[in-house]
């Protein structure tokens, strides 16, 4: 019993390690903070994940996680939209567009938690993401009707928008994703079921070659007519001698002999050679991502050996296996080919070339911010007409045949396209207190008021003014990392105009 019990220890200690794993892991998760209202101080306030409830206000900053399925109320945006990041949930890393319910998107301005007195019927709690059907139902009697695309599902991350608020409609294990997730379940690779199928066969040979031996002793036993004449029987000196029975006590006494065909020690050398399996995947450099500063985690403890017997790779769709990466290669301007490959990579392999770029900044650019060409395209440019205007003397711009291609080759390029364009970085006012930051002061006040003291600047309070439990050092406990916006516009840049900034 104590090699079973060895084999068993082993085992259960490495079940223990992957369940204490998952447990640090929920607990982190449902320790994770989030901002919502509370009635009592009359802002929002840092609350756990664990701590949401059905009918509660939640204030969310650009790049933070969704804390439960919440109903957009709220949006920065002037048009009430905002935008998701489901790869948590389905997978997918394009964006999804989410605008306010009917009837908030031009209320945004003046939402407050405290005038929210409408009720919301929707559908039970299911699993189905992309399906969700329901009302608002205001005191005057009017429905509204809400569906998917008003709903923040739980795991995504808020893209493109400053903040949001919203109405929690489901939490914690009601939640969609929650009811998607089955829980754990135990995984066996192609080398335990083939191990488990050999132990079974060890185990019927086992058991018939006692049962083999077993007969034999019985049968040897009765030829003999006094027991006297066989030694080492166990029941010599009693009167229940049988054959019978002493075949049955040989039939374990072979089970002792024999049971070393049974490899039990298997399973510990393979459960310590899975465990240095994963530490050399964890410490691998060749396998870490210097862009995301993330290594490769194996969560299936069990399993690692699988990755030796992959022969085909079956890919549902792109961004499972593969990546969107659009990579420019050749344009073709006016009947002329311009072709982009750098000569170094051939035509199979992907273009790692990296082209600096830079945004706008009062110092004048290095020649490190400088693009690169590559002598093909060199080329071709030298051959082109550089006069892209034409001095005729009157104010109007009159452009060459080939400038006037050109021009119109990168305005279609410019506007036929789905690109999200994002002037400022997104900067939530709000710090994690529930206060709004200004001039490195925090104020409990509306957003409204900042911005209008923003449109309507005037001197800064002094410190002295500001009330000493509002006082803050810096705003160090907001939530979003985005750099503040920056309060000028730059300048025109190569001859474009910038637009104004959003009010």
């Amino acid at each position: 019993m104590i090699p079973v019990l060895f084999v068993l220890g082993v085992t259960a200690i490495k079940d223990a390690f992957e369940d204490h794993r998952r447990f640090v892991s929920d607990k982190r998760v449902n320790n994770s903070t989030c901002r919502v209202y509370n009635k009592q101080s009359g802002r929002y306030v840092k609350t756990l994940w664990k701590h949401v409830r059905v009918g509660d206000i939640v204030h969310l900053s650009c790049n933070e996680v969704i804390p439960a399925d919440i109903l957009l109320l709220r949006s920065s945006d002037d048009q009430g939209l905002c935008y998701i990041e489901t790869a948590n949930l389905d997978g997918e890393t394009n964006l999804k567009q989410r605008q306010v319910v009917r009837g908030y998107a031009k209320q945004s301005e003046v939402f407050h938690p405290l005038s929210f007195t409408s009720t919301v019927e929707c559908d039970p709690p299911n699993c189905k993401i992309y399906r969700f059907h329901g009302f608002i139902c205001h005191p005057s009697g009017e429905k509204v009707p809400v569906t998917s695309d008003n709903l923040l599902l739980r795991d995504c991350v808020l893209k493109n928008a400053d903040y949001i608020e919203g109405v929690v409609l489901y939490a914690g294990f009601e939640t969609k994703a929650m009811l998607n997730n089955s829980g754990p379940r135990y995984k066996r690779s192609k080398l335990e079921r083939f191990m488990n199928r050999d132990i079974i066969w060890c185990i019927v040979i086992l058991l018939f070659l006692c049962s083999i031996g077993a007969l034999g002793s019985a049968l040897w036993l009765r030829s003999y007519e006094h027991r006297k004449e066989v030694i080492f029987i166990a029941y010599e000196h009693d009167a229940r001698y049988n054959p019978a029975i002493e075949g049955f006590i040989a039939f374990w006494t072979y089970i002792i002999i024999l049971q070393v065909m049974i490899p039990l020690s298997l399973y510990v050398s393979i459960e310590i050679i899975k465990l240095g399996q994963v530490f050399h995947i964890h410490e691998d450099i060749e396998l870490f991502d210097e862009r995301s500063n993330r290594r490769l985690e194996c969560r299936a403890l069990n399993i690692p050996e699988e990755l030796g017997q992959v022969e085909y790779i079956f890919s549902d769709k792109t961004g499972t296996l593969t990546e969107n990466h659009m990579v420019f290669r050749r344009c073709t301007i006016g009947g002329r080919d311009f072709n982009h490959h750098h000569p170094s990579v051939s035509e199979g392999e992907e273009n790692d070339v990296k082209i600096r770029s830079y945004t706008y900044s009062p110092k004048p650019p290095s020649k490190d911010d400088a693009f690169t060409l590559n002598p093909k395209l060199q080329r071709e440019l030298s051959s082109m007409d550089y006069q892209l205007r034409l001095d005729t003397g009157c104010r109007e711009v009159v452009l060459t045949r080939e400038s006037q291609r050109i021009q119109d080759f990168f305005l279609l390029m410019a506007t036929c396209n789905t690109v999200i364009v994002s002037k400022y970085p997104h900067k939530d006012l709000m710090n994690g207190s529930g206060l709004y930051i200004n001039n490195g002061g925090a104020f409990s006040t509306s957003p409204e008021r900042h911005r209008a003291q923003r449109n309507h600047p005037t001197a800064p309070s002094p410190p002295s003014a500001i009330p000493p439990s509002l006082r803050t050092s810096s705003p160090t406990e907001s939530r979003c990392s985005t750099p503040v916006r920056p309060t000028k516009l730059p300048l025109p840049f190569l001859g474009l105009r910038t637009s104004p900034a959003r009010k």
